[in-house]
């Protein structure tokens, strides 16, 4: 495995509404290189873990696959992408564009219990874009300062993110959406001809303790997760922390591992695996270096 150290890729379009902890955008550029890897535009892909879901936009967006599949099991983020792939995302906007951000509403919002998916949506991307980190994990609470002292103001940008959603509501006939556990839907598809699927599972594996604290559904059983990786019948790339525990789990399953180095917005470097069955196409020329800049805030 080569540590790569880069490509600045704040060229790359962010397309997902989430401001999420742990995006995908900086794997962008490498998801491309898969995809051209594969010699033929598949009819399906698969994200079981779906979170911002960037990946799969990407994809839909720019042809490579026919069809994306997001899978969420937080109700509450799967809601945003119901009401997306649904004609309900021109009223989401509307509230977006017409939303008077202070405390006293923005409190209002998010103890309100909504009563249709465009309300549970709306409530969402609030929580997303007025709690520290855009963490919807229990235990997560508003802002205060910001951004340069402007409070709450400063993370709720309505023309951007009607923008994406609006991109994402004239695209909807090309996703769909399951509100459902990852491992199941993995199983369920994993016989599926002409699928491949992108795995971004929460990063609790080894001991590690970041996706506990930034997802409301963190537990999981990873082994599960890489026998059942390993039986799919259509290519993948996986993501995973880099930990030993991991890689031995990788080894286990006979996969390919590939450590990508980063960058985020605070200059802190920090790697990630990449697991495939064959990561061939990831590699670089010899003696060529690359790293990936990222934002975790988007």
């Amino acid at each position: 495995m080569n540590s790569k150290k880069i490509v600045n890729v704040a060229s790359v379009p962010k397309r997902s509404p989430f401001r999420y902890p742990g995006g995908k955008t900086w794997l962008v550029p490498l998801a491309r290189k898969w995809w051209q890897s594969l010699g033929h535009k598949p009819k399906l892909l698969v994200e079981p873990f779906a979170g911002g879901g960037i990946i799969g936009l990407t994809a839909a967006f720019e042809g490579f696959v026919e069809h994306v599949i997001l899978v969420e099991r937080d109700p509450d983020v799967a809601a945003v992408w119901r009401c997306l792939f649904s004609d309900a995302y021109t009223n989401l906007n509307e509230r977006i564009l017409t939303f008077d951000v202070n405390e006293q509403n923005v409190l209002e919002v998010v103890g309100s219990e909504p009563s249709s998916i465009e309300e549970s949506a709306f409530r969402t991307i609030v929580k997303n874009r007025m709690f520290h980190g855009g963490i919807l994990a229990p235990g997560s609470s508003l802002m205060k300062a910001g951004e340069n002292g402007k409070g709450l103001k400063s993370r709720w940008y309505p023309k951007t993110l009607t923008e994406r959603i609006n991109a994402i509501g004239r695209m909807k006939g090309s996703f769909s959406i399951v509100e459902a556990d990852g491992l199941t839907i993995l199983e369920e598809y994993k016989s599926v001809g002409d699928a491949i699927f992108f795995i971004d599972p929460p990063y609790t594996a080894a001991g590690k303790k970041a996706g506990a604290r930034l997802y409301r559904y963190c537990e999981l059983d990873h082994a599960d997760l890489f026998k059942k990786t390993a039986s799919l019948h259509g290519d993948f790339l996986m993501t995973y922390d880099d930990a030993a525990g991991v890689r031995e789990m990788a080894v286990g399953s006979h996969l390919d591992m590939e450590l990508v180095a980063m960058k985020n917005t605070h200059h802190a470097k920090m790697q990630e695996l990449l697991i495939g069955r064959d990561l061939t196409w990831s590699r670089p020329e010899p003696n060529a270096l690359r790293q990936y800049e990222f934002n975790f805030d988007e």
